[in-house]
């Protein structure tokens, strides 16, 4: 009878396992959202945030381009389109509106009529239940500027959705950018050469041409911005030209100010099938009542040597090789992540990062050191298609967000940079965005 019982508890020890750490997922996707960095800590600041632990995989980006980022031109034909899921059974009701922020991303001056054109709160009217999935969802969809509601001024945005009526209460928001595009902007990208950590950084030197335009006093009232991989909370922000004239501001890195760490190209996976193990999955389970996808241990990769794969330097792409329409036909299966690390990091957290966490690091992202295995460990529930991310160890105390504790640094890594000029007219009561520019340090793309 004993010989029996332990031959019954060690078959079913592994379901056991899964079910305790499925339970432990569950528990911490309904704890209310701490956010530890999400690289802007100041309460008046606007960023991407989720605030209903309930909505799923929310997207901004240029209609047609599911990889861009949420930039778009003033008075342009060219449209940003939003997209989250609600699981459940049964839909809600949100609306949405817009609010316009300076160049550090505060509530400006600006009253609505004066940015926007059109009903200032309006509704999203275009959503759909799922179709053939374990976890039953509705996905909302919102393209825009549309008939109702048009953006009038250049600058920072802030896409607010909320609860019908309850605007002081949204469920997310998202930041966009509306430029100008009124002056020229010429970007290099290279190894840094006044750093003594040259092989593990790129530097960006950019030149701004103001010809043609008005502009009063440049060197005071014009801001540069530097994002890397289009993420903020590594940001190079308020910076001032090392060199004005000839109606040109040059930014040439004479201090470190334009020198980022080169982080290294982004551990990827793809799941957007449930029938076939891709590369770097170990295990695809069905445990009631969703799918269970366990990838292959990672190790850390800070000492090895670069290596060059293409990437979408940290974005994730929607996608189901098992349907049609991946908005709606795409399942969301519970994906296991292990680090391996002999022990436990003191004095800090580590995270899983990139864009399927929006870059934040919060409780549902924070891995969970397991000393028997002796490895980290965390599950997210992921939408299927495929993902790039990362592994973060952010030191307590310190606002710096790095991964080059099991990742490394390398000039060589392909990484973008999206460079964002602020110019505010002392007459004016908000900072217009006069020129945007992105490049790639590979040169796959400039514009």
């Amino acid at each position: 009878m004993i010989l029996q019982f332990c031959t019954i508890f060690v078959n079913c020890f592994p379901k056991l396992l899964n079910m305790y750490r499925y339970l432990i997922t569950l528990y911490a996707f309904f704890l209310p959202l701490t956010s530890v960095f999400s690289g802007d800590s100041d309460p008046e600041v606007y960023s991407n945030q989720v605030f209903d632990q309930r909505i799923k995989t929310v997207q901004l980006y240029k209609e047609g381009w599911n990889l861009s980022y949420p930039v778009i031109k003033l008075n342009s034909d060219e449209k940003l389109v939003l997209h989250f899921d609600l699981p459940g059974d049964n839909s809600e009701t949100f609306d949405y509106t817009f609010i316009h922020c300076d160049k550090d991303w505060k509530k400006s001056d600006v009253f609505p009529n004066d940015y926007l054109d059109g009903f200032p709160e309006n509704r999203i009217e275009d959503f759909k239940p799922s179709f053939n999935t374990t976890v039953n969802y509705f996905h909302y969809k919102l393209l825009f500027p549309n008939e109702r509601i048009n953006l009038k001024l250049s600058g920072n945005y802030i896409l607010s959705v909320y609860p019908i009526g309850d605007p002081d209460k949204p469920i997310l928001t998202q930041r966009f950018i509306i430029t100008e595009d009124k002056v020229k902007i010429d970007v290099t990208t290279h190894r840094p050469q006044m750093t003594s950590d040259n092989n593990a950084s790129q530097q960006v030197d950019f030149t701004v041409n103001l010809a043609g335009n008005d502009i009063i006093d440049p060197y005071r009232n014009v801001y540069a911005f530097i994002l890397q991989n289009g993420r903020w909370n590594n940001s190079k922000k308020n910076l001032k030209p090392d060199f004005f004239g000839n109606n040109e501001l040059k930014y040439n890195a004479l201090s470190e100010k334009n020198i980022f760490s080169g982080g290294n190209e982004f551990r990827y996976f793809d799941i957007k099938s449930i029938r076939y193990q891709s590369e770097f999955v170990k295990r695809i389970d069905y445990m009631a009542p969703n799918y269970h996808v366990y990838l292959f241990p990672s190790e850390s990769r800070e000492y090895k040597p670069y290596f060059y794969w293409q990437d979408f330097n940290g974005k994730y792409y929607i996608a189901v090789q098992e349907g049609r329409d991946p908005e709606t036909d795409a399942d969301y299966i519970s994906v296991y992540f292990t680090l391996i690390s002999k022990y436990m990091l003191a004095g800090g957290k580590m995270y899983v990062s990139g864009g399927l966490t929006d870059w934040s690091l919060n409780n549902n992202n924070q891995m969970i050191f397991n000393p028997e295995e002796e490895q980290y460990e965390c599950t997210l529930l992921l939408k299927q298609g495929w993902y790039n991310y990362e592994y973060v160890f952010l030191k307590d105390g310190d606002p710096e967000v790095t991964s080059a504790r099991f990742e490394g640094n390398h000039y060589e890594t392909e990484n973008d940079y999206l460079i964002l000029m602020y110019y505010r007219n002392p007459q004016d009561r908000y900072d217009r965005i006069i020129g945007t520019k992105i490049t790639n340090t590979l040169n796959r793309l400039s514009y």
